[in-house]
């Protein structure tokens, strides 16, 4: 039988789905290493002498610390090289492993993201097929991304409570260890290569929806983040809903910054990017984190 192509990335999200139409259920592979009830197989009980319980409880104790450390470093991004070898592996099968809604929730909360600290609400307007990267980055974007891969782009695009702003946020899935990912990183921060104008993510626009005029044109701010403990790139752009042109689009750090005067920053479009880009983000760490956590 073929598969049902509702349960693939493919298949998309139908415009509009955000206003109450019906859109398809989205699904991935179960998340392996788990039972039917998410829980590990119990273990045989073994008779044992009390000070041996007691050795081995202390061991256990130990091992528990050692598990809340590397998933408390994980979870607030602390790259750590005491992190386990399969987490960083698990973290580049995310995008197959878990539903769609789990990695670009229909909507997300951003308390205080907005600027002087106001209070956001985004709404996922569309997903976009998911695919190859060459369509989703200027060339030069491209090419500064070529030395980690493209294994998978996955894209949504979201608008604000009033409509009034888009935002695609998007995440590369690259092929990279965890050395090429460091080194990357390292690069766009010293070239500053998350800051010019040439290098800025494309918008997903999607028919039929309040970002369908969002294009290259639109772009007014954005933000991009190399991850250093997951073979994957954050980034997300945003503009206006009305498909009005942006001469120069400005970096959210830059937006973000006190006394800013650009249209963009006036606006809180970089607070749009950065604050929607940070919460998926952190929802792709504390999934990943959930995933690999050892059972007790």
């Amino acid at each position: 039988m073929a598969p049902d192509p509702a349960l693939s990335w493919s298949a998309g999200m139908a415009p509009g789905a955000y206003l109450g139409a019906s859109r398809p259920v989205v699904a991935f592979g179960e998340p392996e290493g788990y039972d039917e009830r998410g829980r590990g197989r119990a273990l045989g009980v073994v008779r044992v002498r009390p000070r041996t319980a007691v050795a081995a409880a202390c061991v256990v104790l130990g091992l528990g610390l050692i598990g809340g450390a590397v998933t408390g470093s994980w979870l607030t991004g602390d790259s750590g090289e005491g992190r386990p070898a399969g987490t960083f592996a698990a973290a580049g099968e995310m995008w197959h492993n878990v539903p769609v809604d789990q990695l670009f929730p229909p909507t997300v909360e951003g308390r205080g993201a907005g600027p002087g600290g106001a209070d956001r609400t985004w709404t996922r307007i569309a997903v976009a097929p998911d695919g190859g990267c060459a369509d989703a980055f200027d060339p030069l974007l491209r090419k500064s991304l070529t030395p980690v891969g493209c294994a998978r782009l996955l894209r949504a695009t979201y608008t604000d409570a009033t409509q009034t702003y888009v935002t695609t946020v998007g995440m590369l899935f690259t092929k990279a260890d965890a050395a090429t990912m460091s080194a990357l990183d390292a690069r766009f921060k010293k070239a500053g290569l998350d800051r010019r104008t040439d290098l800025v993510p494309r918008p997903y626009a999607a028919k039929g929806t309040v970002a369908a005029a969002f294009g290259d044109k639109q772009r007014a701010s954005w933000t991009l983040s190399v991850l250093t403990d997951a073979p994957v790139v954050v980034y997300a752009v945003s503009g206006w809903a009305d498909g009005r042109t942006v001469d120069a689009p400005q970096p959210a750090a830059d937006a973000m910054q006190p006394g800013a005067t650009t249209a963009a920053a006036q606006a809180g479009l970089g607070n749009e990017a950065q604050g929607l880009a940070d919460r998926i983000e952190r929802g792709f760490r504390k999934t990943v984190g959930s995933a690999t956590e050892q059972p007790s």
